[in-house]
């Protein structure tokens, strides 16, 4: 088992939300869990999810790699992830990836080299009217970021501790 036991414990809470015979609903909860631990999921801690599920590890692969929100490689401390969709790109999107391609010193897709940060390019995150959007590590929605914003965010992050 690669996992805390605590993961496993807050696995065990999302398959009692559904019947035994449907263990595989609570496949992306199970994967987020394991992401949250581990920043990733790799190969092995995909296949440990499936047989703690009883799933086909084909399974738990497909839905980790179909869905964007998981990282089926490493990534930096803080994945920052930009939408570029139309919306937000008529309202600075582009413009605020080019801002922080140019701040980070990487381009999409890469990870800076103190390990820090990711850059990705994301989807709708269903924010249009804040835009430009860009999302923290799946978790924290940051709208209309305007340079400055942008600025004082990157600095925050990199302020922040380890754990």
């Amino acid at each position: 088992m690669l996992l805390s036991e605590q993961a496993y414990k807050k696995i065990d809470r999302e398959l009692q939300k559904y019947p035994e015979d449907q263990k595989q609903s609570a496949i992306m909860a199970a994967l987020a869990i394991a992401q949250e631990e581990k920043g990733w999921v790799s190969p092995e801690v995909i296949e440990d999810v499936a047989n703690y599920l009883g799933q086909p590890p084909i399974l738990v692969q497909e839905n980790a790699t179909f869905y964007n929100m998981f990282d089926v490689k490493p990534v930096g401390r803080f994945k920052i992830t930009v939408c570029t969709n139309l919306p937000c790109a008529l309202r600075d999107g582009e413009h605020t990836m080019s801002y922080i391609k140019q701040k980070l010193g990487i381009e999409v897709g890469q990870t800076t080299a103190d390990g820090q940060f990711t850059l990705v390019e994301g989807e709708c995150m269903g924010a249009c009217g804040d835009s430009p959007v860009l999302l923290v590590n799946n978790q924290h929605m940051c709208v209309r970021m305007a340079p400055e914003k942008i600025d004082a965010m990157l600095a925050e992050l990199s302020a922040v501790k380890e754990a």
